[in-house]
């Protein structure tokens, strides 16, 4: 199927673990670490908090077959926050640059196919390994700190790996929305804003107009 740099997985591992306090205390020390190394790439100082990771998760058909395709999904927040929504891991196309990221998610997600590669060359970095089109595509990534042209290019790339009406989902720590819709030719919806995210964040929904 969809399947680069992932071990052979285990049928009997079909629900996630508990995350552990020490796991999210690992996890948040790795993410710290490499937001000092690469501030600008890593965009954010700790992962999404769970409130957010939830609120990302939402939007995403838990029913459906397939792909749902991660990008930035760094120590995995949003990751849980998915499988815990009911997608089943197999699924997961997590689409990560940084090499310590992704070693530590194929730890974590042995059944979820991990690409080490690019998230603003989409088309390149994900060709040949979809045999369909996406249910949806959640990100992570630092839009605010790239111009527009290479936000609306790294929108225009996504919806042509997704199925007809899937969603987009991006977070911003901003007041509007990261893609403007009307340059992207989309319509969005805007969550509430999530207070209890460390800094306060808001979740937008995109679709294709």
């Amino acid at each position: 199927m969809f399947d680069i740099s992932r071990r052979e997985p285990n049928p009997s591992l079909t629900r996630r673990r508990p995350i552990l306090r020490r796991d999210r205390l690992d996890d948040e020390a790795t993410f710290l670490r490499s937001w000092l190394e690469r501030p600008l790439q890593t965009g954010a100082v700790m992962p999404s908090g769970r409130f957010l990771a939830r609120a990302m998760a939402q939007p995403v058909d838990p029913t459906g077959t397939g792909p749902v395709i991660e990008l930035g999904p760094g120590t995995g927040p949003v990751t849980d926050a998915l499988i815990q929504h009911g997608v089943a891991e197999t699924r997961l196309v997590l689409v990560e640059y940084n090499a310590d990221f992704c070693a530590l998610l194929r730890t974590k997600y042995p059944l979820a196919t991990i690409v080490q590669g690019d998230a603003y060359g989409l088309a390149r970095t994900l060709a040949g390994v979809l045999d369909r089109k996406a249910d949806a595509v959640v990100s992570s990534l630092p839009l605010l700190t790239r111009p527009l042209p290479v936000r609306l290019n790294l929108f225009a790339d996504a919806l042509d790996l997704m199925a007809p009406g899937a969603p987009f989902v991006q977070f911003t720590y901003g007041v509007a929305p990261p893609i403007p819709t009307r340059a992207a030719g989309a319509t969005a919806h805007g969550s509430q804003r999530i207070w209890l995210n460390i800094p306060p964040a808001r979740v937008w929904t995109y679709r294709r107009a």
